[in-house]
């Protein structure tokens, strides 16, 4: 089942439960779908948006959630950062396992053989073989830095 048909089912299972806080992030979810559609659209792509970037709308969704989370708590609204993370659990159910940071470490050490990357100037290959296959598993904040490390 495609994550779209995924995320239309759980709004509707959403609708029968009542769960109204799970329903108002799933429609979140739905409208930032449907926005990246029209943007397509307009871009001349008649299918509208692709399993990958809808993976990279819900990553971005999440690092939002966790951004906005850092801040309520800084602030000492503990509620509101409570509520951020309880989204970002309903966001999740929709991503794939997030790989560990061996499995990070795995993954950045066959790219660059992959790739055949040997010096810095490379790591945009690097990046972009990783991004390619692991859009949403992998925090690629943390992975930039580790290939950087590996090629420097």
């Amino acid at each position: 089942m495609q994550l779209r048909d995924r995320v239309t089912a759980s709004l509707k299972q959403a609708m029968k439960d009542r769960d109204t806080e799970k329903l108002s992030t799933l429609r979140l979810i739905n409208a930032a779908i449907k926005d990246r559609d029209i943007s397509a659209r307009g871009e001349g792509r008649e299918d509208g948006v692709d399993e990958a970037e809808v993976l990279a709308i819900l990553g971005k969704m999440v690092k939002q959630r966790q951004e906005s989370a850092r801040a309520y708590e800084e602030g000492g609204r503990i509620d509101l950062a409570e509520q951020e993370r309880t989204e970002i659990g309903y966001i999740e159910e929709f991503l794939p396992r997030q790989l560990s940071d061996e499995e990070v470490a795995k993954a950045v050490d066959a790219a660059i053989a992959e790739t055949g990357a040997s010096s810095i100037r490379d790591m945009g290959k690097v990046m972009g073989a990783l991004k390619a296959r692991y859009t949403g598993q992998m925090d690629f904040g943390a992975a930039g830095p580790m290939v950087k490390a590996r090629l420097g």
